[in-house]
């Protein structure tokens, strides 16, 4: 089980959300590149980047502070981005600047040619972001709640050659109250693309189900507020996910 450290940006700070509202941002540093050494340092294998003004403007806004982060930490660290890709241009533009994987959210459900034609011209570079709201599939940095449920979309992408989902629960995220288990589960079951968790891991408690989750397919967990407020201390937890057992 893979613990990512996430590092939201927006207007060049690092910041973090609840429940994906831009008016509640704590900002956490004014040198996101900072912030990326520090959790390097404390032993993270690979980092999640997301642009939050560029998710709601639909193109890179903080391109600057991303530039600035991939040249402070070592080139052996995978570092993944998502907000604002929606076209090729961009796809190319961030994976030349040094990202291993970028990660289309919103044009992967409005688009889905976009996706298909992304996952063949850059093979396991591409992670899809699915975000939900009680099973729904929200859109526009969140601000839109499509029809679409999240395990029929999943399915619809499962042979475009997608690296990995990364699945959020929006009613969680930021708001230190743990992961939706049951359907980020129901979700990896579904699909035979491997699934990250994002939204609500909190303690070591949510570390551990996402342990027991893992023969279902679930790889990897995105974690944010807590690792900075320190309700979880990241190294004890990405040791426990190392050690882990099955038993715990």
């Amino acid at each position: 089980m893979l613990l990512i450290p996430a590092i939201d940006l927006k207007e060049g700070q690092c910041v973090r959300l609840k429940q994906g509202l831009m008016q509640e941002a704590t900002v956490f540093s004014d040198k996101p590149e900072e912030m990326a050494l520090h959790w390097q340092k404390q032993g993270a294998r690979r980092l999640h980047l997301v642009d939050l003004d560029g998710a709601f403007a639909g193109k890179p806004k903080n391109f600057a502070a991303i530039k600035a982060i991939l040249a402070a930490i070592p080139t052996d660290i995978p570092v993944q981005l998502g907000g604002g890709i929606r076209n090729m241009d961009t796809v190319e533009k961030y994976l030349d600047l040094g990202l291993q994987y970028v990660i289309i959210g919103t044009a992967a459900v409005k688009t889905p040619t976009f996706l298909r034609d992304a996952c063949d011209a850059f093979p396991d570079q591409i992670i899809v972001g699915l975000d939900a709201k009680d099973g729904q599939v929200a859109t526009d940095g969140w601000a839109k709640i499509t029809k679409y449920q999240v395990i029929e979309l999943a399915k619809r992408f499962a042979d475009y050659g997608v690296n990995s989902i990364i699945y959020t629960d929006i009613g969680r995220d930021g708001m230190m109250n743990g992961v939706n288990i049951e359907a980020t589960v129901k979700l990896a079951e579904a699909v035979p693309i491997p699934v990250i968790a994002s939204g609500g891991v909190s303690h070591l408690d949510d570390v551990k189900a996402l342990c027991a989750a893992e023969e279902s397919g679930v790889i990897g967990a995105i974690t944010g507020r807590a690792i900075y407020e320190g309700s979880l201390d990241f190294q004890a937890a990405q040791r426990f996910a190392d050690e882990w057992d099955g038993v715990g």
